[in-house]
């Protein structure tokens, strides 16, 4: 398999925000104050314009790139001529006077390992996107970096006269760096980072130890859902997508976009993954950011939303900059958020069904239950009979999506659970109604010769989104219905090497050149499903090859190459993972480790 355009960064983060760290020191990727920020470190899609922040050594050198053992925090080990040093970075987080500690605030702790290695520091943030670059100005152990408005700073027990004359020195001792967003740091610099990375390593150990993991390649797994937890905004609750913008689907192919923001259906996802490995506390968080969504008078749910709730995030393009490997256009903020696309009233339902179910929650917590489930219920009906965008979100083609349709039926299944729950007869008469409804639509694109749910009714096409009729169990898996689909699929949609289209027809920027990970991990889940739990083995251990070094999953493979495209790491394809890798150790009847 190709190793060309694997992405070389592994990230680190603390539900405030997330930063990328290159194999070669560099941070090349970090937006503050939020996930949605311009970025101070942008040298992933600009390596003149973003600036940098790299511990490099002079002359050639290897890199070695690990994570801490079940935690979020990074290591990268430089070896040279002179000697071997190693860089670690973390995002501060950690149980603090009865909250969490989760500071704007990047530590990088860099001790010699052998040898005398000499090394050279160079830290110049930028701000607008690159326009411009922050000033710098000397203080007692600090530097301030100030520009657009923004002020950082970067508190070092190193010579400041070395960091800002970029001039090599001896690394003979541990030193730190420790950069801070929008406030100074007024504690002792070893100390603090010291204690911090204690503290940290800790709480994220303390967070796995309390998952129920499976021991179908339980590090695998681990690794996913540390990669979940960091993207989602703790403050709002929101989840995002993707911690990064305008990654490629493919060379040349146009489809550059903004990923930093909570998708209603990928979030949807996200929990349920999580939900299987036992963590709860992210599925509150993300209620209360969906209550002050539901709650607006909004007729219909957007696809996305800020992190915040916004509504408008306008798409602009930056052509100041030069583009991942000079793909453009460079795409800040996402049009489908006036997009229709029906599927999400469902998944937002699923997303919420466990707090009505699940007896480890308090079901007096759902004080607002009626009014919330009237207010989507009434938006399914308002759009069962809709044209939309669909999953893929087409720009300018709508139709009767047979998966918008099957997640408008899973939605008011569960509906008519959660009224069942609270009593309420009239919420389970208009679910029901909603269901027979959807399953029309949903046959409507059944295509009898070939056995097989077209993409959309009056459509020939077929789409991978359609493996969800038999994951989501609308289909029984057991039925020769569900088992002659999933052969059709997989005899269009499917490569050699078991990566999987999610079409293969023309769209508004041509036919897909690249494949979908999240698709071939849906693959994985329906072979397990139908009972071909041999081949789903088989088919997932093929699929985590394409990760990158340190088992983080870009959004798209092309089939050809086995590189890496789209934005990463995708929570996407993190998701599917888990989710396949669940569904095989149950069918294994091994659903917790033993």
């Amino acid at each position: 398999m190709a190793e060309q355009h694997l992405y070389q960064t592994g990230i680190i983060g603390n539900c405030a925000f997330i930063a990328h760290v290159n194999k070669n020191t560099d941070i090349s990727w970090l937006c503050w104050p939020r996930f949605d920020s311009p970025f101070v470190f942008g040298g992933l899609l600009d390596k003149t314009k973003g600036g940098e922040f790299s511990i490099l050594p002079q002359g050639d050198y290897t890199s070695h790139q690990y994570y801490i053992e079940n935690t979020n925090v990074l290591r990268t080990e430089i070896s040279t001529e002179d000697g071997k040093y190693r860089v670690t970075d973390f995002a501060p987080r950690f149980h603090l006077y009865e909250r969490y500690f989760k500071p704007l605030m990047l530590i990088r702790k860099i001790e010699p390992l052998e040898g005398n290695p000499r090394i050279t520091i160079k830290c110049n943030p930028v701000c607008d996107y690159g326009k411009g670059k922050m000033r710098s100005s000397r203080g007692s152990n600090h530097i301030d970096y100030i520009g657009c408005d923004e002020n950082m700073q970067l508190s070092t027990d190193i010579s400041l006269n070395y960091i800002l004359d970029e001039k090599d020195f001896v690394l003979n001792e541990a030193k730190y760096l420790i950069l801070t967003y929008g406030y100074n740091l007024e504690a002792p610099i070893k100390t603090t980072a010291e204690n911090f990375l204690r503290d940290t390593v800790s709480y994220w150990r303390r967070w796995i130890k309390h998952s129920s993991i499976a021991s179908f390649y339980q590090p695998l797994v681990i690794r996913s859902a540390l990669v979940l937890k960091i993207h989602q905004y703790e403050d709002t609750g929101a989840i995002i997508a993707a911690s990064t913008t305008s990654l490629p689907e493919s060379p040349g192919s146009t489809r550059n976009w903004d990923y930093r923001y909570c998708w209603l259906r990928d979030s949807f996802y996200v929990l349920t993954s999580l939900n299987h490995i036992g963590h709860f506390e992210e599925m509150e968080k993300y209620f209360n950011y969906l209550s002050d969504i539901s709650f607006a008078e909004d007729e219909r749910y957007q696809p996305l939303y800020g992190i915040g709730g916004e509504r408008t995030i306008t798409e602009n393009t930056l052509d100041h900059l030069e583009g991942y490997l000079g793909e453009k256009p460079i795409r800040i903020g996402n049009q489908a958020y006036e997009h229709i696309q029906n599927d999400i009233y469902g998944q937002v339902l699923i997303s919420m069904l466990p707090l009505y179910t699940d007896h480890r929650f308090v079901f007096s917590e759902r004080s607002d239950s009626i009014k919330w489930i009237e207010g989507v219920l009434s938006k399914i009906e308002r759009t069962i009979d809709e044209k939309d965008a669909g999953i893929w979100e087409f720009r300018n083609i709508a139709n009767v999506h047979c998966y918008s349709n099957l997640f408008q039926w899973a939605g008011a299944q569960a509906a008519l659970k959660m009224a069942k729950t609270i009593g309420n007869q009239d919420f389970e008469e208009r679910a029901q109604i909603l269901i027979d409804k959807a399953a029309a639509h949903i046959e409507a694109c059944y295509d009898p010769v070939r056995k097989v749910y077209a993409n959309a009714v009056g459509s020939e096409h077929l789409d991978a989104s359609t493996l969800q009729l038999i994951v989501m169990n609308y289909l029984d898996p057991t039925s020769d219905r569900a088992k002659d689909h999933l052969k059709a699929l997989e005899a269009e949609l499917k490569t050699e090497d078991g990566l999987f289209y999610r079409y293969l027809h023309a769209d508004d920027f041509g036919k897909p050149k690249t494949t979908f990970l999240i698709c071939a991990f849906w693959y994985v889940e329906a072979l397990a499903c139908v009972g071909r739990l041999d081949e789903a083995i088989t088919e997932f251990e093929n699929l985590i090859k394409y990760c990158n070094h340190l088992m983080l999953f870009s959004e798209d493979v092309d089939a050809k190459t086995g590189s890496q495209w789209g934005n990463f790491p995708q929570t996407y394809s993190h998701v599917g993972l888990m989710n396949a890798a669940y569904r095989i150790a149950t069918k294994l009847d091994r659903p917790v480790f033993l």
